[in-house]
C-alpha cells in the first residue's frame, strides 16, 4: 500500500508513552468476552501506547487476565445509560475511541451507545452492534470524525439498502451513503470497499479462510491506534483495512481451515515491520 511507511516513521530516541495514541475501548458484554480482547491487542500491536477498556464486568476480568498489557475498567452490569457519564469523564483522556463489538444487542444498550457517541469527542470506529444503535439516528454522526465499519447486513440495518456481491453495486452504495451521512464507511467483505463519499478505494488483502467471529474486532482495534496517531478517518479506515488483511494472509498460510482471529494479532506487527 502506498503511503503506509509514513504512518510508521522511524521514532525519535526520546519518544515517550503518549506520543502515538491512548485508545478507549467500549466492548463486550457477558456473553462476548472476545471482542474488547481482540480490539485492544490489536491497537496495541498496531502502536498504540495505552488501551484501556470498559465493558461488562466478565468481559473486563477475561481480558485483564488476557494480557496484562490491557487496562480493564468493569461494569456493575451490561452497559446502560447510567454509564454514560462515567465513559465521558474517561474519554477525555483518551485520543481515539472503539465502540460497539460484543455489546448486548438491546435498547438499553443502545441508548447509552448513541449518548457515547453524541457526547464523545474523540475519532472513533463505530463498529457491530453500535452501527446497529445509530441506524434510525443518522444525525447523531453530524460532526464526528468517525469510521463505521458494517458487514453487509449491517449496512442494510444502517442504510435501508441492500448491497450486492458485484464490487461495482458496493462501490457506488459506500460512496453514496458516506456522503449523506457526512462520515467514512468501510464495507467488510471479500474485497473491502472505503469511502469518505467524495473517494473510494478497494481493499484486496485478507483471505476466505478469514470467516470465523474476530477478524472484525481486530480490524477495530487497528483503525482505532491509527486515528489515536492523528490520522484522518479515511486514511485511517484504508490502512487498517489493508494491514488487518495481510496479517489474515500470513496467519491463513500457516493456519488453514483452522485460523483464529487471535492468531493474526502477532502477524501484524509483521505486515508493519515489512513495509
Amino acid at each position: 500500500m502506498r503511503n503506509l511507511e509514513k504512518i510508521y516513521p522511524k521514532r525519535n530516541s526520546w519518544a515517550h508513552k503518549g506520543d502515538f495514541g491512548y485508545v478507549l475501548i467500549v466492548s463486550g458484554s457477558e456473553v462476548y468476552s472476545g471482542p474488547p480482547v481482540f480490539n485492544a491487542v490489536a491497537a496495541l500491536r498496531a502502536g498504540a501506547d495505552l488501551v484501556n477498556v470498559v465493558g461488562h464486568r466478565r468481559a473486563m476480568d477475561i481480558a485483564a487476565t488476557f494480557a496484562p498489557d490491557i487496562i480493564a475498567y468493569p461494569l456493575d452490569s451490561e452497559l446502560s445509560l447510567k454509564h454514560v457519564k462515567k465513559i465521558i469523564e474517561l474519554s477525555k483522556n483518551f485520543d481515539s475511541l472503539i465502540i460497539g463489538g460484543g455489546l448486548k444487542r438491546d435498547g438499553k444498550t443502545y441508548a447509552a451507545i448513541r449518548e457515547i457517541i453524541r457526547q464523545a469527542k474523540l475519532p472513533m470506529v463505530i463498529d457491530a452492534e453500535a452501527v446497529r444503535a445509530i441506524a434510525k439516528n443518522h444525525n447523531i454522526l453530524k460532526g464526528k470524525n468517525a469510521v463505521l465499519t458494517p458487514h453487509s447486513e449491517e449496512f442494510r440495518i444502517l442504510t435501508g439498502e441492500k448491497v450486492k456481491s458485484e464490487i461495482n453495486d458496493r462501490k457506488i452504495k459506500i460512496k453514496k451513503w458516506a456522503k449523506i451521512l457526512g462520515t467514512t464507511i468501510l464495507l467488510k467483505g471479500h474485497i473491502d470497499i472505503i469511502s469518505d463519499g467524495q473517494k473510494a478505494v478497494l481493499n484486496k488483502t485478507g483471505s476466505p479462510y478469514m470467516t470465523k467471529g474476530g477478524f472484525g474486532d481486530t480490524l477495530s482495534g487497528i483503525c482505532g491506534a491509527l486515528l489515536a496517531r492523528r490520522l484522518r478517518p479515511f486514511a485511517a479506515a484504508t490502512a487498517a483495512a489493508y494491514i488487518n488483511g495481510c496479517a489474515g494472509e500470513l496467519a491463513a498460510k500457516e493456519y488453514g481451515e483452522g485460523v483464529l482471529a487471535s492468531d493474526i494479532l502477532c502477524y501484524i506487527t509483521k505486515v508493519i515491520k515489512n513495509l
